[in-house]
């Protein structure tokens, strides 16, 4: 069972993480690095989502709590060392931006499964690109993603 179980502490911070980077937008639209195909909807949902979708906001937000397990288990199942919540919910949003299986063979994990936690957090911000452009959104979330990362170094 996942640790972002609904009413915990560290689902609420999830939701509130994600939700504010992603945004809320209820007809899908083009990826912005590319202008085209992955289509994305609501909180940043990608997975079989076509062009002219729309959602209510009660099914994007059901769509992000779906999510968000999907993303926790997928972090749960690549880290081996131990993880407080607040670093558990900065790779869980980093996941749920770059991919499951991105940010489990990425350095951030791999360090902190390593026992080097704070350069597996400072990595975070190498990936702050999409198609090689650097976007000033995705600075700003790893930064916070970041933060959430070190706390209690």
């Amino acid at each position: 069972m996942s640790r972002l179980k609904k009413g915990s502490a560290a689902a609420a911070v999830a939701v509130t993480l994600i939700g504010g980077f992603e945004g809320l937008r209820q007809n899908a639209y083009p990826d912005p690095a590319t202008g085209g195909p992955p289509w994305t909807v609501c909180y940043g949902e990608t997975h079989n989502v076509h062009k002219g979708d729309y959602h209510s906001i009660a099914e994007c937000k059901a769509m992000l709590i779906n999510s968000l397990q999907k993303y926790a288990n997928g972090i749960e199942a690549c880290t081996t060392a131990q993880i407080p919540d607040g670093r558990f919910v900065a790779l869980v949003s980093f996941a749920y931006n770059v991919g499951v299986g991105a940010a489990c063979k990425s350095s951030v994990v791999r360090l902190i499964n390593e026992g080097r936690t704070r350069e597996g957090c400072d990595a975070l911000m190498k990936w702050n690109k999409a198609a090689g452009i650097t976007f000033p959104g995705l600075t700003k979330r790893r930064a916070k993603e970041r933060e959430l990362c070190l706390r209690g170094l």
